[in-house]
């Protein structure tokens, strides 16, 4: 019997260093939302999974519409990216089992591809741990000194860039993101809840066209990424669902 899949999708940030009039998961990507691009590429790959959508209780822009999953529910985000998959975990308390794995993936990665998410789900299916997507640092890495100005030259070998989606054992994230939470370690990733318990999640290589939107000119960045990615493959083209799945509560 296949382990149960499910996603989370924080996207309850306001996403400020855009600039721009609304949260970046709203702004237009080839005409259609980040947020029902990223969730579209999802669904591509995982079209049978249960996913929770984390967004702000007061978003009065998001549409059920953009979602193409069957099953999914929303879930109220929180003030920070590990509150909102904390409170995705405890929506599901009910129904997820111990071994279930979770994939948590940004809403501003539109362009992971669904060969990485499957190899990805199929890697993290066989290992007792977990890990995320994530490709080598390839430049040369400087540490400021506080002041503008360099402090040293890094050693890049055995670096890594962290991408999305990360995934864990739903009974293993639970306890580790509540671990870090009420000892107020500072979460940035997944992985790095599950590292402060102990254990060390596998690295996966993903391709480095899996940007994060995060600036003005990543927007502009992506929809080239998309466009590649579509001539390279045309039978897996992003393409808008036919209708929006169920609401569970």
């Amino acid at each position: 019997m296949s382990v149960p899949l499910w996603l989370v999708v924080p996207a309850a940030g306001q996403g400020r260093r855009m600039g721009a009039d609304r949260p970046k998961q709203y702004l237009a990507l080839g005409g259609r939302p980040v947020l029902a691009r990223t969730l579209t590429r999802l669904h591509e790959a995982f079209p049978g999974a249960r996913l929770c959508l984390c967004l702000d209780p007061q978003d009065a822009r998001f549409d059920p519409v953009w979602v193409p999953f069957a099953h999914w529910r929303r879930v109220d985000g929180g003030a920070e990216r590990v509150d909102s998959v904390a409170n995705a975990l405890a929506a599901i308390r009910a129904e997820a089992g111990d071994d279930d794995l979770v994939l948590v993936h940004d809403v501003a990665r539109p362009c992971v591809t669904t060969a990485d998410l499957r190899r990805l789900h199929e890697v993290l299916s066989g290992d007792p741990v977990g890990g995320l997507l994530a490709t080598p640092v390839a430049d040369t890495m400087k540490r400021d000194d506080g002041a503008g100005r360099v402090a040293t030259t890094e050693p890049r070998a055995g670096l890594w860039h962290a991408l999305t989606p990360q995934g864990f054992r739903y009974g293993l994230l639970r306890r580790a993101l509540a671990a870090a939470l009420e000892a107020g370690v500072t979460v940035t990733d997944e992985a790095s809840a599950v590292e402060a318990l102990g254990a060390s999640p596998r690295l996966v290589t993903g391709r480095r066209d899996n940007l994060k939107i995060t600036h003005p000119e990543d927007l502009a960045l992506a929809e080239l990424i998309l466009a590649a990615q579509a001539r390279q493959a045309p039978a897996s083209v992003d393409k808008a669902p036919a209708s929006a799945g169920t609401l569970e509560r």
